[in-house]
Protein backbone atom coordinates (compact mmCIF):
# COMPACT_ATOMS: atom_id res chain seq x y z
CA UNK A 1 0.00 0.00 0.00
CA UNK A 2 1.21 3.59 -0.74
CA UNK A 3 0.23 4.70 2.16
CA UNK A 4 2.92 2.24 4.14
CA UNK A 5 5.75 2.88 1.45
CA UNK A 6 5.17 6.56 2.41
CA UNK A 7 5.41 5.66 5.85
CA UNK A 8 8.82 3.76 5.63
CA UNK A 9 10.35 6.18 3.83
CA UNK A 10 10.26 9.04 6.23
CA UNK A 11 13.27 9.05 8.05
CA UNK A 12 11.71 10.86 11.38
CA UNK A 13 10.15 13.19 8.41
CA UNK A 14 6.26 14.23 9.09
CA UNK A 15 3.67 12.57 6.17
CA UNK A 16 1.15 15.74 6.19
CA UNK A 17 -1.79 14.60 3.48
CA UNK A 18 -3.20 17.11 1.02
CA UNK A 19 -6.62 16.80 1.39
CA UNK A 20 -7.75 19.02 -1.78
CA UNK A 21 -10.65 18.11 -3.62
CA UNK A 22 -10.95 15.07 -1.84
CA UNK A 23 -14.10 13.91 0.06
CA UNK A 24 -14.73 13.29 3.76
CA UNK A 25 -14.87 9.79 2.97
CA UNK A 26 -11.47 9.03 1.50
CA UNK A 27 -10.21 11.10 4.42
CA UNK A 28 -11.28 9.09 6.91
CA UNK A 29 -9.88 6.34 5.31
CA UNK A 30 -6.55 7.41 6.08
CA UNK A 31 -7.97 8.74 10.05
CA UNK A 32 -9.08 5.34 10.17
CA UNK A 33 -5.22 4.14 9.74
CA UNK A 34 -4.04 6.43 12.19
CA UNK A 35 -3.29 9.27 10.52
CA UNK A 36 -3.95 13.05 12.40
CA UNK A 37 -2.03 15.33 9.95
CA UNK A 38 -4.56 17.07 7.19
CA UNK A 39 -3.72 20.09 4.53
CA UNK A 40 -5.93 22.18 2.39
CA UNK A 41 -5.11 25.05 0.46
CA UNK A 42 -8.01 26.84 0.27
CA UNK A 43 -9.93 28.21 3.57
CA UNK A 44 -13.35 27.35 2.52
CA UNK A 45 -12.96 24.14 2.14
CA UNK A 46 -10.93 23.46 5.11
CA UNK A 47 -13.46 25.76 7.61
CA UNK A 48 -16.30 22.71 6.27
CA UNK A 49 -13.89 19.85 6.41
CA UNK A 50 -13.08 21.07 10.05
CA UNK A 51 -16.69 21.43 10.79
CA UNK A 52 -18.04 17.62 9.84
CA UNK A 53 -14.50 15.88 10.50
CA UNK A 54 -13.14 14.86 13.78
CA UNK A 55 -11.56 17.45 16.19
CA UNK A 56 -8.09 15.68 17.29
CA UNK A 57 -7.43 16.51 13.37
CA UNK A 58 -4.27 18.33 13.12
CA UNK A 59 -5.37 20.58 10.19
CA UNK A 60 -2.46 22.33 8.03
CA UNK A 61 -3.12 25.47 5.43
CA UNK A 62 -0.61 25.15 2.65
CA UNK A 63 -1.90 27.53 0.11
CA UNK A 64 -1.95 31.29 -0.18
CA UNK A 65 -3.38 32.83 2.34
CA UNK A 66 -5.44 35.36 2.15
CA UNK A 67 -5.62 38.76 4.60
CA UNK A 68 -9.41 38.46 5.04
CA UNK A 69 -9.62 34.91 5.56
CA UNK A 70 -7.07 34.78 8.49
CA UNK A 71 -9.85 35.18 11.01
CA UNK A 72 -11.54 32.17 10.00
CA UNK A 73 -8.63 29.57 10.48
CA UNK A 74 -6.76 30.46 13.34
CA UNK A 75 -9.08 29.88 16.45
CA UNK A 76 -8.18 25.93 14.80
CA UNK A 77 -5.03 25.66 12.92
CA UNK A 78 -2.14 23.78 13.89
CA UNK A 79 -0.03 25.30 11.00
CA UNK A 80 0.03 28.02 8.18
CA UNK A 81 2.95 26.95 6.10
CA UNK A 82 2.59 29.53 3.18
CA UNK A 83 3.15 32.51 5.06
CA UNK A 84 4.63 34.92 2.18
CA UNK A 85 4.21 38.73 3.32
CA UNK A 86 4.95 40.97 6.57
CA UNK A 87 1.35 42.22 5.88
CA UNK A 88 0.11 38.74 6.18
CA UNK A 89 1.87 38.10 9.58
CA UNK A 90 0.73 41.54 10.91
CA UNK A 91 -2.95 39.94 9.87
CA UNK A 92 -2.23 36.73 11.75
CA UNK A 93 -0.76 38.36 14.58
CA UNK A 94 -4.07 40.78 15.27
CA UNK A 95 -6.38 37.94 14.62
CA UNK A 96 -4.47 35.40 16.90
CA UNK A 97 -4.61 38.38 19.18
CA UNK A 98 -8.23 39.02 19.69
CA UNK A 99 -8.71 35.14 20.75
CA UNK A 100 -5.80 34.61 22.60
CA UNK A 101 -3.80 31.66 20.32
CA UNK A 102 -0.57 31.45 19.42
CA UNK A 103 0.21 29.62 16.24
CA UNK A 104 2.54 28.35 14.48
CA UNK A 105 3.92 29.42 10.88
CA UNK A 106 6.52 28.45 8.34
CA UNK A 107 7.44 31.43 6.24
CA UNK A 108 7.65 30.68 2.41
CA UNK A 109 10.36 31.00 0.63
CA UNK A 110 10.08 31.08 -3.54
CA UNK A 111 13.77 29.36 -4.16
CA UNK A 112 12.68 28.37 -7.94
CA UNK A 113 11.76 32.15 -8.48
CA UNK A 114 8.82 31.29 -10.41
CA UNK A 115 6.21 33.61 -11.13
CA UNK A 116 3.48 31.54 -10.65
CA UNK A 117 4.80 30.92 -6.73
CA UNK A 118 4.79 33.05 -4.08
CA UNK A 119 7.44 33.66 -1.21
CA UNK A 120 9.86 35.40 0.35
CA UNK A 121 13.35 35.91 -1.47
CA UNK A 122 15.94 33.98 -0.25
CA UNK A 123 18.01 37.05 0.81
CA UNK A 124 15.03 38.88 3.24
CA UNK A 125 15.25 36.25 5.65
CA UNK A 126 17.15 37.75 8.24
CA UNK A 127 14.55 40.95 7.80
CA UNK A 128 11.33 38.82 7.97
CA UNK A 129 13.05 37.31 11.51
CA UNK A 130 13.89 40.71 12.77
CA UNK A 131 9.74 41.43 11.65
CA UNK A 132 8.90 38.33 13.81
CA UNK A 133 10.55 38.91 16.65
CA UNK A 134 8.46 41.43 17.78
CA UNK A 135 5.25 39.52 16.88
CA UNK A 136 3.83 38.01 20.23
CA UNK A 137 0.80 35.33 18.89
CA UNK A 138 3.21 33.97 16.46
CA UNK A 139 5.34 31.01 16.43
CA UNK A 140 7.70 30.83 13.46
CA UNK A 141 8.89 27.17 13.27
CA UNK A 142 10.24 26.21 9.92
CA UNK A 143 10.06 27.18 6.14
CA UNK A 144 8.32 26.33 3.43
CA UNK A 145 9.71 25.86 -0.13
CA UNK A 146 8.09 24.32 -3.26
CA UNK A 147 9.94 22.62 -6.51
CA UNK A 148 9.99 24.08 -9.67
CA UNK A 149 7.19 22.76 -11.88
CA UNK A 150 9.42 20.93 -14.03
CA UNK A 151 10.37 17.24 -14.85
CA UNK A 152 14.47 18.18 -14.46
CA UNK A 153 15.51 16.77 -11.48
CA UNK A 154 18.77 18.67 -11.35
CA UNK A 155 16.71 21.21 -11.42
CA UNK A 156 14.36 20.14 -8.06
CA UNK A 157 17.41 18.98 -6.37
CA UNK A 158 18.88 22.64 -6.60
CA UNK A 159 16.25 24.42 -4.76
CA UNK A 160 16.01 21.50 -2.20
CA UNK A 161 19.41 21.93 -1.42
CA UNK A 162 19.42 25.92 -1.41
CA UNK A 163 16.46 25.22 0.90
CA UNK A 164 18.06 23.01 3.23
CA UNK A 165 21.30 25.58 3.00
CA UNK A 166 18.56 28.42 4.21
CA UNK A 167 17.24 26.38 7.16
CA UNK A 168 20.98 25.50 8.62
CA UNK A 169 21.87 29.00 8.52
CA UNK A 170 18.49 30.35 9.66
CA UNK A 171 19.17 27.61 12.35
CA UNK A 172 22.62 29.14 13.85
CA UNK A 173 20.92 32.27 14.89
CA UNK A 174 17.14 31.14 15.14
CA UNK A 175 17.48 27.38 16.88
CA UNK A 176 13.36 27.11 16.63
CA UNK A 177 13.37 27.16 13.01
CA UNK A 178 13.30 23.24 13.19
CA UNK A 179 11.10 22.27 9.78
CA UNK A 180 11.37 22.12 6.32
CA UNK A 181 8.37 21.49 4.28
CA UNK A 182 9.10 20.81 1.22
CA UNK A 183 8.29 17.64 -1.28
CA UNK A 184 4.95 16.81 -3.01
CA UNK A 185 3.69 13.57 -4.40
CA UNK A 186 6.03 13.80 -7.50
CA UNK A 187 9.56 15.01 -5.63
CA UNK A 188 9.01 14.05 -2.00
CA UNK A 189 12.10 11.44 -2.25
CA UNK A 190 14.33 14.06 -3.25
CA UNK A 191 12.89 16.93 -0.56
CA UNK A 192 13.68 13.79 2.04
CA UNK A 193 16.83 13.31 0.92
CA UNK A 194 17.75 17.06 1.52
CA UNK A 195 15.97 17.39 5.06
CA UNK A 196 12.87 17.82 4.83
CA UNK A 197 10.81 17.25 7.54
CA UNK A 198 7.36 17.87 6.28
CA UNK A 199 6.19 16.40 3.17
CA UNK A 200 2.92 17.53 1.74
CA UNK A 201 1.60 14.37 -0.34
CA UNK A 202 -1.96 14.04 -1.68
CA UNK A 203 -2.82 13.06 -5.41
CA UNK A 204 -0.24 9.63 -4.64
CA UNK A 205 -2.24 8.75 -1.51
CA UNK A 206 -5.45 9.02 -3.00
CA UNK A 207 -5.09 7.19 -6.69
CA UNK A 208 -7.01 4.22 -5.50
CA UNK A 209 -9.09 5.57 -2.39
Amino acid sequence: MVYQQIQSELQGAKLVIVSKYRSNEQLMHYYALGHRDFAENRVQELVKKYDLLPKDICWHMIGHLQSNKVKYIVPFITMIHSVDTLSLLDTIEKECKKINRKVSVCLQFNIAKEETKSGFKLDEWKEVMEYCSHLSYIDVCGIMVMGPHTDDEEAIVSVFKQAQELLQVMQSKYPQIQELSMGMSDDYPLALAHGATMIRVGSKLFENV
